[in-house]
């Protein structure tokens, strides 16, 4: 007589946990981060609301791993290192600046900022699996830039980090103008300005 294999708890598990996923990013993009519902991602993905709230503790738990998942952020946050740091920079900031000026993805990352800066545990989730480790990958490309002698030797990294993201940020949080190509180079340029070692002395004493 055939054996049975008896079901694999872990597989569905991981099967319903990748349907919620992709059912809270279908409705985000569908309905907007306000339309979507955590009894309307549990009908689309099949699955109970109980079994969401096992794993995740808020809507915008859900939809911040949707979002990670999606942009296969995890894993991947090691800036490039061709010699050139404006170059590495600016293939950081274009596809940022890209990402900020789509309108979908505008209204979902401004409806998910306001939830992780209101929800202490989801702050800390966004802290410790995304800002944390982005912060680090360009520290380490910035400090690895200073020892080249790209920068100044006495450069601040944590500033640098600053003033590189800062401004992008700004902009579009308060909506200043539009997040282009040229933007994010002309801000590259001017931190890189800030940063720069000191020029040598090519003077000749007479």
């Amino acid at each position: 007589m055939a054996s049975r294999t008896a079901p694999d708890p872990a597989r569905r598990s991981e099967r319903a946990r990748a349907a919620v996923l992709t059912a809270a990013a279908e409705l985000v993009a569908e309905v907007g981060y306000g339309g979507t519902s955590i009894e309307a991602i549990a009908a689309r993905a099949g699955v109970g609301k109980q079994t969401i709230y096992r794993w995740w503790p808020s809507k915008g738990a859900v939809v911040f791993d949707a979002f990670l998942a999606a942009s296969e952020h995890e894993g991947s946050l090691a800036l490039p290192d061709t010699g050139d740091l404006a170059a590495d920079l600016r293939a950081v900031l274009r596809p940022t600046s890209d990402e900020l000026a789509d309108p979908g993805a505008d209204r979902t990352f401004r409806a998910l900022l306001a939830e992780i800066l209101n929800d202490p545990a989801l702050h800390a989730e966004y802290r410790t699996r995304l800002l944390d480790p982005l912060l680090e990958a360009t520290r380490d490309r910035l400090r690895k830039a200073r020892e080249a002698g790209q920068l100044a030797p006495g450069t601040d990294l944590d500033l640098a980090i600053e003033l590189f993201y800062g401004p992008l940020n700004y902009r579009w949080q308060f909506r200043l103008g539009p997040l282009t190509h040229e933007h994010a180079d002309r801000l590259v340029d001017a931190a890189l300005r800030a940063l720069a070692p000191p020029a040598a002395d090519g003077g000749s004493g007479a």
